[in-house]
């Protein structure tokens, strides 16, 4: 098992077996956990198993973090994510889990295509199982809980959250890299976080 350390945030993976990946979602809410801090994966031909966690800090902060908050207000500096992938021949699950966030708020959660930088837009659009010809996509057919990674939920009392994504079909490799928050659930919106994620693929036989 090959860790590597992030800062503010160690992860744990788990190899299962499987075979291929193919079509459709449902998606819902699990409850958190107490785990903390870093990123470990492990992957083979027929499995991936991937959790990765962090604290967001803001984007010039003296010490970086993979996870970023544009909206302090929203996401306050120390904050903490984690997100998990398992995927194999069931298809993909990615769960996501908060806490320290703004109680009662309804926050959008997207997979995106590219890692967080210093403003919003860094991390290009959602991940698309099929992609839209058009960009940026705003065409229901394409833009959809379906077709891309939706991981909406209201922060509790204690700020904090969690959900989970199920779809029969897997990351194309390289093109799934965070996870933003955005101000509104949905499809779209400001965003206001977002934390860069070793999303994986399975290998190609």
């Amino acid at each position: 098992m090959a860790a590597g350390i992030l800062v503010g945030a160690v992860a744990a993976a788990v190899l299962s077996t499987g075979g291929g990946v193919t079509g459709g979602g449902v998606q819902g809410g699990v409850p958190g956990d107490g785990a903390t801090g870093g990123v470990t994966t492990r992957s083979a031909a027929d499995a991936y198993w991937m959790r990765a966690e962090a604290t967001f800090a803001p984007p010039m902060a003296l010490i970086p973090s993979p996870a970023v908050t544009y909206d302090m207000g929203l996401v306050p500096a120390a904050s903490w994510i984690q997100v998990e992938q398992r995927s194999d021949a069931a298809g993909t699950t990615v769960t996501a889990r908060v806490r320290g966030l703004r109680p009662g708020h309804a926050y959008g959660v997207h997979v995106h295509r590219k890692p967080c930088g210093a403003t919003p837009d860094a991390a290009g659009g959602h991940y698309q199982h099929r992609v839209d010809p058009v960009r940026p996509s705003k065409d229901p057919a394409y833009l959809n809980s379906d077709n891309e990674v939706w991981l909406d939920f209201t922060a509790a009392a204690d700020g904090s959250g969690s959900a989970w994504a199920h779809h029969r079909w897997g990351f194309r490799p390289g093109e799934a890299a965070s996870v933003v928050l955005h101000r509104e659930q949905g499809g779209a919106g400001d965003r206001v976080a977002c934390f860069t994620v070793p999303f994986g693929s399975l290998p190609v036989a």
